[in-house]
């Protein structure tokens, strides 16, 4: 911090000027991306990469602000890219401004709370050319640049680590449920070891804190393990004949997702009651495991049969007919509940890991925000 003190004293004596971003950047609209071919230029949407193709819009460094949607978003690309019309690209006057120092920058105005619309949230060139950006000197700016990349760095490290240990654990699953080497294992058909039984509808505002247990549909991918024995949420409990409800020992699935990954996501319900499930979501009933069928729907060999059936309408969604044609392997008892043992121990290391290695990942977020908005806080120079 010292070192950027002294700096700025010596370039900038008087202050910092500040100019209007408006007249350091020109805001570029995206386009159309469905008649390109696959590639290796990455397309751009607000929530970040959606494919990648054989053509690029920009090929010099620049900072990718949402125009719609997700509008807290903001990426850096320094290689030849792509952008959709929900996302603006900056043409960067690089005489004045370093593209990553304003891309440091930006993460400090607020962009997600600058909504312009009463719906989607959207965001307007108008009122991003107005945002007041400071134009330190250009040494300055690498400076900070180089100190910021810093926790950036360490950050996607952390983060690459993590990914790291949870691909090891997934290719040593993936390979534990194929039976490849193991004879009298039979695969069969869903429908043909259970039955499928559709929830019934309660919305969020039937939800309270007390009350009848329940899972929801959205909860499924976003709070639940491969397992659990008690619920986020409960229902009034006036709501209980017109529910329906999963009972322990059966697997609770969502049917619909936002992508494809999300759909058929599943948690085996081991609680000593029975809980409200959703009409987005089945419960699976059979005389499996819950949580060996549980972890063999997270097999890529699953994943592969399931992307056939669902439908890709705005929302992703899977019939329990479609479910129940998908081919499972069903070995004895024993040997169900001697690889779920297996698991278990795996998930618990890797829970240990993502317990320690998100909060070191959280920490140096903080650390980051924290030095980002104490070195881009300049004092104005007076006009």
């Amino acid at each position: 911090m010292s070192r950027i003190d002294d700096l700025v004293k010596q370039c900038a004596p008087d202050g910092v000027e500040y100019r209007n971003l408006g007249d350091l950047v020109r805001f570029k609209n995206g386009k159309d991306h469905k008649h390109l071919g696959p590639g290796n230029f990455p397309v751009y949407g607000s929530g970040g990469v959606m494919r990648y193709v054989d053509a690029y819009a920009y090929d010099k460094p620049s900072v990718l602000i949402p125009r719609k949607g997700s509008l807290g978003n903001v990426f850096y690309v320094d290689t030849p890219f792509w952008t959709v019309d929900t996302i603006f690209y900056t043409e960067i006057d690089e005489s004045v401004i370093v593209p990553r120092f304003l891309y440091h920058y930006m993460g400090t105005v607020g962009l997600g709370d600058m909504n312009q619309a009463g719906g989607v949230p959207s965001q307007t060139q108008s009122v991003l050319n107005r945002i007041r950006t400071p134009v330190p000197p250009l040494e300055v700016q690498r400076e900070i640049v180089r100190l910021l990349d810093r926790f950036t760095e360490l950050e996607a490290e952390l983060e690459a680590e993590l990914e790291a240990r949870r691909a090891q654990y997934a290719h040593y699953r993936d390979s534990l449920l194929s039976f490849r080497e193991a004879g009298g294992v039979r695969w069969i058909p869903m429908s043909d070891c259970g039955a499928f039984v559709r929830g019934r509808r309660f919305t969020k505002s039937d939800m309270v804190t007390r009350g009848i247990p329940c899972i929801h549909y959205g909860e499924i991918y976003t709070n639940y393990g491969v397992a659990a024995t008690e619920t986020i949420s409960f229902v009034r409990e006036d709501l209980r004949p017109t529910l329906r409800f999963a009972k322990p020992g059966d697997v609770v699935i969502a049917s619909v997702g936002e992508t494809v990954e999300d759909v058929a996501k599943a948690v085996a319900w081991l609680g000593d009651t029975e809980v409200a499930i959703h009409d987005d979501s089945f419960a699976f009933r059979s005389d499996v495991d819950p949580t060996y069928i549980a972890y063999v729907m997270q097999t890529a060999a699953f994943q592969a049969q399931k992307e056939k059936c669902v439908a890709r309408a705005k929302v992703k969604r899977v019939s329990g007919e479609n479910l129940g044609k998908i081919v499972i392997p069903v070995p004895d008892l024993a040997e169900q509940q001697r690889i779920v043992g297996i698991l278990n121990k795996f998930e618990a290391i890797l829970g240990d890991l993502s317990s320690g290695l998100p909060a070191e990942i959280e920490a140096r977020r903080a650390q980051y925000a924290y030095y980002r908005d104490r070195l881009l806080s300049f004092e104005e120079a007076q006009a």
